[in-house]
């Protein structure tokens, strides 16, 4: 175990959790692509946050842990609240008005690369390793591999969506290692959960007033709202519930693999749910990422190593 209570190598529970978060983010690429349809993206970002918030101070409420106090856990909030809402939702909801959900999830799986570098050089005990980045490396070939070629054929094109996106990426990475601060401040996932997403509700209102003038949009239809309900409970409140939870344990790198798992829990949906086809390109693009998975985690080299050594 690292510095600070941090597993590096997670348990069986972590990646549980890390799953059933990535089935929440998952579907929240296709929850904003119906709500885009009724609503500009600055006021979607903001009901987005503004409803999981309602929901999360009220569950605190009849729960009975309230809210922490203080101008530092606060403080923190507004950090966190810039870092993994305000900057990397917008830039993200708006590089999906550009360019297609499909190249968007895979800039999006950049996420891990870049957190691997801020981790190694903010933290002592997420440090770089070989293992790690080659890990990291593969997995996203994985993704890229099952999305397919059809969603890369935009790459070059509508260049300033495609960076918005990669810039969301970068903000997750620092947003990761940034929240490993509220474990140590004893804030509990779900405070931590609702004052991220209160101080983001709180940031992104003046420019919703001042850019989107929601009062003057027409009001969206059934369809749209339910994808903007889903989009901040499941999406949004339960997800964020789950993220601090799994940061304050496994640290920001693991978290960020989350990026990784999206793209097939998503696909495995389709075909369970939906009745969609698995091809051969979605199995290897999956047989990739758990490549890469089982190098970051390290046990299987371990104990390829321990069965071969003399």
């Amino acid at each position: 175990m690292a510095d600070g209570g941090i597993r590096l190598n997670m348990g069986v529970r972590d990646w549980a959790l890390l799953i059933v978060l990535s089935l929440l983010w998952g579907g929240s690429f296709f929850f904003v692509e119906v709500a885009l349809t009724a609503l500009p993206p600055f006021t979607l970002v903001l009901l987005r946050v503004g409803l999981a918030a309602a929901a999360l101070h009220v569950f605190l409420r009849f729960s009975g842990l309230g809210m922490p106090s203080g101008w530092r856990v606060w403080a923190a909030f507004f950090g966190m609240g810039l870092l993994n809402n305000a900057i990397p939702f917008t830039l993200l909801v708006w590089g999906q008005t550009q360019i297609t959900s499909g190249l968007a999830s895979i800039l999006n799986a950049t996420a891990p690369l870049f957190t691997v570098i801020v981790a190694h050089a903010a933290t002592r005990d997420e440090r770089l390793t070989g293992g790690r980045l080659a890990g990291v490396v593969i997995g996203f070939a994985g993704v890229a591999l099952m999305i397919g070629p059809d969603a890369l054929a935009g790459l070059g094109d509508d260049l300033l969506a495609q960076i918005a996106c990669l810039a969301a990426a970068l903000s997750y990475a620092f947003a990761g290692v940034f929240g490993r601060r509220f474990a140590r401040m004893g804030v509990k996932p779900v405070q931590t959960a609702a004052g991220q997403v209160t101080a983001s509700s709180l940031l992104l209102l003046p420019l919703v007033l001042l850019v989107d003038r929601p009062w003057s949009l027409p009001m969206p239809g059934p369809g749209a709202w339910a994808a903007i309900v889903a989009l901040a409970l499941l999406s949004t409140a339960l997800a964020y519930i789950l993220y601090f939870r799994i940061l304050s344990t496994s640290g920001a790198t693991n978290l960020l693999l989350v990026t990784l798992l999206i793209p097939p829990t998503a696909i495995l949906l389709g075909v369970t749910i939906l009745g969609e086809r698995l091809e051969a390109i979605h199995v290897a693009g999956m047989a990739l990422i758990a490549l890469g998975l089982a190098a970051i985690d390290g046990r299987p080299a371990r104990a390829a190593r321990a069965l071969f050594s003399p």
